[in-house]
């Protein structure tokens, strides 16, 4: 889609240039998807250079830039990071340009990268107009369908998973109305060193949901911790209705507890 109201594109960007009416651009897949009026210029964050992957002593950082592509290729060796950029069902040209932080930025329920940091229990790096950063846990990043943490002229700059984290047990689970369809409802356990489990809940609900056991849960303990989610919580639209992304939700969780305790 064209954004006929852009006058101009500044690349590369830094954050000290953000002003009223700009967007950063990282891929633009999610960008130029829908109109956006009230944007009059673009910020270049591709031009910055940003290594796509770090890796580091104590895990990896993923530069928001980063795309689906090379994290797919970085992180092979990573079954549930496989399993969620595959979650896209898009062709190798969106793997190519599509990026991970503009994944996250667009907070779209279905978003597979939310689903996988938030599930990973990632780190988001944010910077600020004036070049101040802070830091925010993943599952906290997104706050609702099209909304996150970011305050006006902020970045998503990285997201840091922990060596731990990536190498803990997962179980996957994904459900669509069709099969190469959105994601209606997306879960992510993850079996914790301590021996309790956490279960994510994505693409069903507005936000990520992250329930945490400290021991292994009864079927009984995990349908009340999903009772928590409330009612309105549960997307509703073409890709599913509420009562049924719910009914799956419970599905795949007790799938999930079951494969984790196995």
């Amino acid at each position: 889609m064209d954004l006929h109201t852009v006058t101009e594109v500044i690349s590369p960007a830094s954050p000290g240039q953000w002003r009223p009416g700009d967007a950063w651009l990282g891929g633009g897949t999610a960008l130029f998807g829908e109109p956006r009026p009230h944007v009059s210029r673009l910020l270049d964050l591709t031009a910055a250079g940003w290594p796509p992957l770090t890796v580091h002593d104590d895990g990896v950082e993923i530069a928001a830039t980063c795309t689906i592509a090379e994290l797919a290729e970085g992180l092979r060796g990573y079954g549930i990071v496989r399993q969620c950029c595959h979650a896209f069902l898009a062709s190798f040209k969106i793997w190519n340009v599509a990026t991970v932080g503009g994944n996250l930025c667009a907070a779209l329920p279905a978003g597979p990268m939310i689903s996988l940091v938030a599930a990973l229990d990632g780190i988001c790096v944010l910077i600020g107009p004036d070049g101040g950063e802070r830091r925010v846990p993943a599952a906290d990043f997104v706050t609702g369908e099209g909304t996150t943490v970011l305050r006006d002229g902020e970045l998503l700059r990285a997201i840091h998973l922990s060596a731990s984290m990536l190498s803990t047990r997962t179980a996957y689970r994904r459900g669509s109305l069709h099969r190469h369809g959105r994601s209606a409802v997306l879960l992510i356990g993850r079996a914790d060193p301590a021996g309790g489990i956490s279960l994510t809940v994505t693409a069903a609900t507005r936000r990520p949901h992250v329930l945490r056991f400290p021991d292994p849960p009864s079927a009984d303990e995990v349908e009340a911790a999903l009772d928590t989610i409330p009612a309105d919580q549960y997307v509703d639209d073409v890709h599913g209705r509420p009562i049924w992304r719910r009914h799956l939700t419970r599905h795949y969780a007790a799938q999930i507890r079951t494969e984790l305790a196995a």
